[in-house]
């Protein structure tokens, strides 16, 4: 999970009242057209070429956030580069389409589908006949059963995160052949389709031991267009070389290198010439787009080049010592141009005018580093992962469903997803289901379950539950909290007191967001390009200790003290009980939180028009999942989940009513909202059980449906997705829903030309 994103699966795998029943059936039935969700939102931006148009050879350098703790995706502490590398070496058995939906992979799989159902499911695979390990050995129906047996859950030396899907399964055993796989299933599963995607050898899963620790830091056997060469952690990067038993479409690329890199850093790493591709942020966009003469909202570049930097390191050039440099002609020929301004400067420092490793020599380097970001193209699409608004219904005024749902109602969805996505050129469209994305089967918009902006509507549901405007307001002592959860105090990074927090609706002056918003209601670019920038959980992004932080993802929004609040709020504060309704709006503190920020600041000026106050407080980006998220410790949260091919699987666990535990606590697996229902939880399993693909959707919207009644989250915008790439490097990029085809990816040739990008929009 992220705070603002991560891998498809990656996170799904790890350790992020009144009931919906009280509404009208006709609102609670799900959007049953079947073409809503049949193109995504955005298409995805890769520059794509066809195979005889790229170059062989070359070695690209790709960010990731960190190197990988563990190559065992399986494991509680796998993260978004743990997924990267599992794709590039191991088996999968689907993929997905750039729809977001799974289609076989030919490289493996032959066929697989469902050949009986009575008395139990059983499902035949016919395994691609080249298909082999690293060592020579087939793949084959011994792998599958090792994966089954250590991930069924029923032996606990294997620490494994989830079971899933495995633990359904009855046997596993030979077909006719050593290419038929027979898996048999104790109960009916309907995402079969899911497993053994990644499929590790049994050399990994076969014994407790070898998953545990076997596979963490090296992977001695694969079955990918690539095979792991090295995992370097001191010197921050995984090398991942050519698999030379690879019977697929030879693999274009010698060599990708996994370079950690942090978020802050990669337009300075990119301009340095150490990364050839990464994910960036808003406003590194924007820098990358001006240096390549560009202005206004951020355009889709297609590929284009001559010789290919990749290409060009594979043979290098020689030095004045004749030695090979491993870069290109145009990249010698930049640091040549560097090397004599650096000489110039350091003859210049012995004369009289020693400042100019001052303001001047910053100016310069500036200009060096923009000049080479103009090697670089930004490819943009919308990550498989969407921004909600959690409420927290544990305790307090958001236990009542009818505040959840005020708070809901007042909400502009249409408006925060521009602050977000229209300054960057994506089309900005609330995302109506909790379940699914748009482009995917699932997908309906089934948010008409709980209303649309209505402030009227919102004020009527606070009065009815009992919040009324100018109530008396006992006097509270400093240390006395407003009614809201009972949160720590904001653990600020710097300064103690009250600098981490501030109240929106506590003066009427305007803000300056919201003196913006006076000047011109339909521009929101100027409050976007004063808080630029997005994510990095990554996560989302992000979990608990390391893993909330690996996992990437948005940072949060942060109005520093004294920042006023803005105006517009319903006459006089609402109160009940002698407390005013205040609601504790938690946000991480991190670089890249501007878009947030900015996403929060409007939120909070909706709430204040229905009489809600927001103490906004700034937590430090390690505490923000574990202190506060996890432990409900928070009124009003932002952060993101990766969007599913497997909703009936991998959503249950954020969706699940909340139950008692055996030490009396409260087990929320990761539905940290605290909001459920017993509808929710059955029609997750029923559509779990069905075997009828277009009963399962069926399902997945109804419970969708439900978890919009209940208002415990409210989801608002799929996440942009922009990425540098150098130019002349195709088939990568803004994947969107798509599961990269590692072994196409590569520099083109001299004089090639990609098909021009689909994502040309804005």
């Amino acid at each position: 999970m992220s705070h603002d994103g991560v891998g498809l699966r990656a996170v799904m795998r790890s350790a992020a009242f009144l009931t919906a029943g009280v509404l009208a059936v006709p609102l609670l039935s799900a959007c049953s057209a079947d073409d809503e969700g049949d193109r995504p939102a955005a298409a995805q931006d890769i520059a794509p070429a066809s195979r005889d148009q790229v170059a062989d050879g070359g070695t690209l350098r790709w960010a990731v956030d960190a190197v990988p703790e563990t190559l065992n995706a399986f494991q509680a502490d796998a993260d978004a580069a743990t997924s990267r590398v599992a794709g590039a070496v191991l088996p999968s058995m689907y993929r997905l389409d750039a729809n977001g939906r799974p289609q076989i992979n030919p490289a493996y799989l032959e066929s697989a589908k469902v050949v009986g159902t009575e008395p139990k499911q059983v499902v035949l695979y016919k395994l691609n006949q080249q298909a082999v390990w690293s060592d020579g050995r087939e793949i084959g129906a011994a792998d599958f059963a090792a994966q089954w047996r250590a991930l069924s859950g029923k032996d606990s030396a294997y620490w494994t995160a989830r079971n899933a899907g495995y633990d359904r399964i009855e046997k596993i055993e030979r077909g006719k052949n050593n290419l038929e796989v027979r898996v048999t299933f104790a109960r009916p599963y309907a995402d079969w389709k899911s497993l053994f995607s990644p499929l590790y050898p049994k050399s990994v899963m076969g014994t407790a031991d070898s998953f545990n620790d076997g596979a963490r830091r090296k992977l001695k056997v694969s079955a990918g267009p690539f095979a792991v060469k090295k995992v370097d952690v001191k010197g921050g990067q995984v090398q991942l070389t050519r698999n030379p038993r690879w019977w697929g479409s030879p693999t274009k690329l010698s060599e990708i290198d996994l370079v950690a890199v942090a978020r802050d850093k990669r337009a300075t790493a990119l301009a340095a010439d150490e990364l050839d591709m990464a994910e960036i942020d808003p406003a590194d966009a924007e820098r990358i787009t001006a240096a390549r003469g560009r202005s206004g909202p951020l355009k889709g570049e297609s590929a284009t080049g001559t010789q290919s930097p990749g290409a060009g390191r594979d043979k290098g050039e020689k030095d004045d010592s004749g030695e090979t440099t491993g870069k290109s002609k145009d990249e010698k020929a930049r640091d040549d141009g560097k090397s004599k301004r650096e000489s110039d400067s350091d003859e210049s420092s012995d004369g009289d005018e020693k400042d100019t490793s001052g303001a001047e020599g910053s100016k310069a380097k500036a200009a060096d580093q923009q000049a080479a970001l103009s090697a670089f193209v930004v490819r943009k699409s919308l990550e498989p992962a969407y921004t909600q608004l959690a409420l927290n219904g544990s305790e307090g005024p958001l236990a009542d469903e009818r505040v959840r749902r005020a708070v809901a109602r007042a909400l502009d969805r249409k408006e925060l997803a521009k602050v977000v996505l229209k300054p960057l050129g994506l089309p900005a469209e609330p995302v109506g289901s909790h379940l699914a994305l748009i482009g995917q089967a699932a997908y309906s918009d089934n948010s008409g379950a709980l209303g649309g902006q209505d402030t009227a509507e919102a004020r009527a549901l606070l009065a009815d539950a009992g919040w009324v405007p100018g109530g008396p307001v006992t006097e509270q002592k400093k240390t006395e909290k407003a009614a809201g959860s009972k949160g720590k105090k904001a653990d600020t990074d710097d300064s103690p007191g009250d600098d981490g927090t501030y109240i929106v609706g506590e003066d009427n002056k305007p803000s300056e967001a919201d003196r913006d918003l006076r000047k011109d209601p339909k521009d929101h670019t100027g409050a976007h390009e004063r808080t630029s920038a997005q994510s990095g959980i990554q996560a989302d992004e992000q979990q608990a200790g390391k893993q909330y932080a690996k996992q990437g993802g948005a940072q949060g929004a942060y109005a520093p003290k004294g920042t006023a609040a803005p105006a517009g709020a319903a006459s006089g504060a609402l109160a009940k009980d002698g407390k005013p309704l205040t609601l504790r709006f938690v946000l991480p503190s991190g670089q890249g939180s501007e878009s947030l920020r900015a996403v929060a600041d409007r939120i909070a000026q909706m709430l204040q028009r229905i009489g809600i106050r927001t103490d906004i407080s700034k937590v430090s980006d390690a505490s923000y999942f574990k202190d506060h998220i996890a432990s409900g410790q928070y009124d009003l949260a932002l952060y993101s989940w990766p969007g599913s091919a497997y909703p009936a699987t991998d959503a249950r666990p954020i969706y699940s009513k909340p139950v008692p535990a055996a030490d009396g606590s409260l087990s929320v697996e990761q539905n940290y909202t605290r909001v459920g229902t017993d509808q929710v939880d059955q029609l997750f399993d029923q559509a779990l059980s069905t075997l009828d693909e277009g009963e399962e959707r069926s399902l997945v919207r109804k419970a969708d449906a439900r978890i919009w009644a209940a208002a415990g989250s409210i989801p608002l915008y799929q996440r942009p997705q922009l990425t540098a790439v150098r130019t002349g490097l195709a088939n990568a990029g803004a994947f969107g829903f798509q599961t990269p085809v590692y072994e196409d990816m590569g520099f083109l040739k001299k004089g090639a030309h990609p098909v021009a990008s689909p994502s040309k929009t804005g």
